[in-house]
């Protein structure tokens, strides 16, 4: 037997087989034992209960009952053919039904013998019925180590391979019994005690055996703080790194451009909130070292000027700037803004995109290799090989979530050293999370609106409430505002959903006979979308039916009406930001949410009902995480982290994680060196998980 056997390969272990083995690295990425031992069950169910089929009622969970099959009875066709057993434990009689895995029962169940069977009771008629339970001999059931058992993943790759969660159980004790007391320990015995961790080996048996429930939470407190711990060392490390290693541009000076503009230009007072970035900025461009700092503040909170402004500060000091954005719409958004900002002030600004082309293009792309063009605005058309800068300095990246890591590097080479970076997102990231997705980025906040605007109110609507809702759109389009509608279309090739955009428009377009109703979607081409938006901008018409393409970037303060049709069908995050295109003027604007369906799930009641409760983007962000987990909040998640996560939660574990944030910060401050004996464990460990190779022998 290997001395590091936890890196021994999955075939090998009793039970596995190539096959599986195949099956396991596929559906789980497991390819070794101490895969396997970090694979943990998302469910544990007590079998120490045993009810009575005369106890069945409607409202109970998972039942455990305990009795015999007295007949077998088989039905339907095609996809509706099913089997259909009669089991009883003498105090009445229940119906198991099974849709799938029908040569399974055929072969597996059998009449008299007496089983456990787990499911949950669903009543029909007068009888209550179970699908697809789970069965084992009772005999066997009996003789299990635990009362709570375990309940493993399981693809429909895995069944097939006859993978269940009950031979997931199995294949873990075959792993424990294998590795024994070989299974070492990962972090140093100073963490343990000042944390109040139990060990490895214990906890890694607890998880997946645990005598009872009380057991179960400080085994899994210890293996989600192990996880992270060395997230957070890996995420600070790298911060230390950058600061200690890379030199950034200097730019001392506060110069004519941003002075002038600060007061003779600036359109509005700057909030305090404001104020306080713009200085966290300047402190680090005066720092010597380059700056990469994440600039978070909700829809409307004026990041735009706090950009422009930071702009300013590095063509004082003789550099360029640039401003990119995901979409040509904003883009083009954030141009005209700048140059309606910026005029009188003397400095050039030019906007490149893929529509900006021939004649348009030379002037552009020579002002910027000579200096003459101050401030690009543009697209990922900034990155191309032809775009090449006399000496840029600053670069604002905007919703970066949406450009990939090559395209954003791409900026970082248009210099000798690399420029500033100041990274924005109008979509708010709990603090928790943006703490470790961008762990490595310094975080600014803007967290006040500015003064004059008015809360948006945020109603719901059902179907029989049209008429009141297009009452209330007319108040508003007579007073000379205007409105916006939005269908889902959650892929442009759901040919239902650009049917329901058609007959929503022709809908509005008969409703409101006074005004004129214009459509904005994906499968226009860009000069339609452009046109339409533009009649939109010059008040040319009243109303704009839309699909998300206006999510981000659009702004016409005039607008004070969003309707969000099927409102059930956007997520939390998605909402805000359409919410985000009104109240953007001083008039009081309104976003009205309509649902069609008769009966709402709890969490859509519970998502609109947060959306008719609070405008705050954080407060909705930390919802959003709770609704949908981290993993799909803008794709930032579990895809920005440089380990995956098998058992701590980015969303319920907020706690432990500053708890382990401050442990790998005091690791970092004591051993900057990485030499003290006491922390060897942890740097061998980290070497591991930044390798990627299941070497646990390394760690002792």
């Amino acid at each position: 037997m290997p001395a590091d056997i936890l890196s021994l390969d999955i075939q090998y272990l009793k039970g596995v087989g190539p096959m599986r083995a195949r099956v396991l690295q596929k559906e789980l990425s497991v390819s070794t034992v101490g895969d396997l031992l970090y694979t943990f069950p998302y469910k544990y169910i007590d079998r120490s209960k045993v009810h009575s089929v005369a106890e069945l009622t409607e409202d109970m969970p998972l039942v455990q009952l305990r009795g015999q099959i007295l007949d077998f009875e088989k039905g339907g066709a095609g996809v509706k053919k099913h089997i259909k057993a009669f089991f009883s434990d003498g105090t009445g009689v229940v119906e198991l039904i099974w849709f799938k895995g029908l040569k399974f029962v055929e072969n597996t169940y059998k009449v008299n013998v007496p089983y456990l069977l787990l499911g949950k009771p669903q009543r029909f008629g007068r009888r209550f019925s179970i699908a697809h339970p789970e069965m084992e001999k009772a005999d066997e059931a009996d003789s299990h180590p635990t009362p709570l058992q375990p309940f493993y993943t399981v693809t429909e790759g895995m069944r097939k391979a006859s993978l269940s969660s009950r031979t997931m159980q199995k294949l873990m004790r075959n792993a424990f019994e294998t590795a024994g007391d070989r299974i070492c320990e990962t972090l140093p015995q100073h963490i343990l005690e000042s944390h109040g961790l139990q060990g490895l080996r214990d906890a890694l048996f607890t998880a997946h055996f645990p005598d009872d429930s009380m057991a179960l939470p400080e085994a899994r407190r210890r293996l989600k703080f192990e996880e992270l711990f060395y997230l957070q060392l890996d995420i600070l490390s790298r911060a230390v790194q950058r600061k200690e290693e890379s030199s950034g541009f200097l730019f001392p000076h506060v110069g004519h451009a941003f002075n002038d503009f600060y007061a003779h230009h600036l359109p509005f007072a700057l909030t305090d909130a404001q104020k306080r970035v713009i200085k966290e900025v300047r402190a680090d461009m005066r720092s010597g070292r380059q700056m990469n700092r994440l600039l978070q503040g909700d829809v409307g909170s004026g990041k735009t000027v706090v950009a422009l402004m930071c702009c300013l500060l590095a063509i004082d000091n003789g550099y360029q700037a640039c401003l990119m954005a995901p979409t040509e719409i904003l883009a083009e958004q954030h141009y005209a803004t700048l140059e309606k900002m910026l005029q009188g002030c003397g400095i050039k600004v030019c906007l490149l995109t893929g529509s900006v082309k021939g004649a348009k293009r030379r002037p552009v792309l020579q002002g910027v290799k000579d200096g003459s063009v101050q401030l690009l605005v543009g697209t990922h058309a900034l990155i191309e090989p032809t775009v090449e800068f006399h000496n840029l300095g600053f670069v604002v990246i905007d919703e970066q979530h949406r450009f990939g890591v090559k395209q954003r590097a791409s900026l970082w080479e248009k210099n000798i050293r690399p420029p500033h970076v100041l990274v924005m997102t109008a979509t708010p990231i709990p603090r928790t999370l943006a703490m470790t997705v961008y762990g490595d980025l310094d975080v600014s906040v803007i967290d006040q609106l500015p003064p004059g605007r008015k809360p948006i109110r945020t109603l719901h609507y059902g179907e029989r409430d049209l008429p009141k809702l297009y009452d209330g759109m007319r108040a508003e389009l007579r007073a000379g505002r205007q409105a916006y509608v939005v269908y889902p279309l959650i892929e442009e090739s759901e040919k239902s959903d650009l049917l329901a955009l058609e007959t929503g428009y022709a809908r509005l377009c008969e409703a409101f006979p006074d005004f004129n109703v214009g459509k904005v979607h994906g499968k226009m081409k860009p000069a339609e979308k452009d046109a339409a938006m533009q009649q939109f901008i010059r008040k040319d018409t009243q109303i704009l039916v839309s699909t998300t393409v206006i999510e981000v970037g659009v702004n016409v303060p005039n607008a004070s009406v969003m309707v969000i049709e099927e409102a059930d069908r956007f997520g939390l995050a998605q909402l805000h930001q359409l919410r985000g295109r009104v109240g953007r003027g001083a008039d009081r604007s309104y976003c009205l949410l309509v649902t069609r369906k008769q009966n709402l799930s709890e969490t859509t009641r519970r998502r609109i009902g947060v959306m008719c409760e609070t405008t705050d983007g954080f407060r909705i962000a930390e919802e959003d995480m709770h609704l949908r987990g981290p993993g799909d909040i803008e794709g930032t998640a579990q895809s920005g982290l440089p380990f995956k996560l098998r058992i701590a939660n980015l969303v319920g574990d907020t706690v432990l994680m500053s708890e382990a944030r401050q442990a790998a910060t005091l690791i970092l401050q004591q051993d900057p060196g990485r030499a003290l004996p006491q922390n060897n464990v942890i740097w061998q460990q980290m070497k591991r998980l930044k390798n990627g190779v299941a070497d646990y022998s390394s760690i002792s």
